[in-house]
C-alpha cells in the first residue's frame, strides 16, 4: 500500500477531489495548511504599509491506496490540480506497512 500526500492550491480541491472520486478512492482526509516553496510568498499593500505575506493557503490531502491504483492516483492529481503556475504543488508518496480499521479490527488492504 502507499500513502500519497499532496499539497494543492485550495481552490483545486474539488477537482482533486472529484477526479481521485472517479478512478475508486473514496476515502481521503483534507488539511488545512499554510507554506511556501520556491515563490516564497508575496508582498501586500495594507493601509498604505507593504508587508510580506510568508505563507500562503494550501491544502494538503492524504490518501492510502494499494500500490497498483497509486500511479493511477498521482495521474489523477496532478492532473486535476495542474495551473501551470508556480505554487501548483507537490505531491509525496510513501510506503504503508500496514493499515487498521479501529470499529472492526480489519488490517491491510480491508481496512483501507
Amino acid at each position: 500500500m502507499k500513502k500519497i500526500e499532496a499539497i494543492i492550491k485550495p481552490f483545486k480541491l474539488d477537482e482533486v477531489k472529484d477526479a481521485l472520486h472517479e478512478i475508486g478512492l473514496q476515502g481521503l482526509t483534507v488539511v488545512e495548511a499554510k507554506g511556501f516553496g520556491r515563490q516564497k510568498g508575496h508582498t501586500e499593500l495594507y493601509r498604505g504599509a507593504e508587508y510580506v505575506v510568508d505563507f500562503l493557503p494550501k491544502v494538503k490531502i492524504e490518501v492510502i491506496c494499494s500500490d497498483d491504483l497509486c500511479e493511477r492516483a498521482v495521474e489523477a492529481i496532478t492532473a486535476a490540480a495542474r495551473t501551470g503556475r508556480i505554487g501548483d504543488g507537490k505531491i509525496f508518496i510513501t510506503d504503508v506497512q500496514d493499515v487498521i480499521r479501529i470499529r472492526t479490527g480489519e488490517r491491510g488492504e480491508e481496512a483501507v
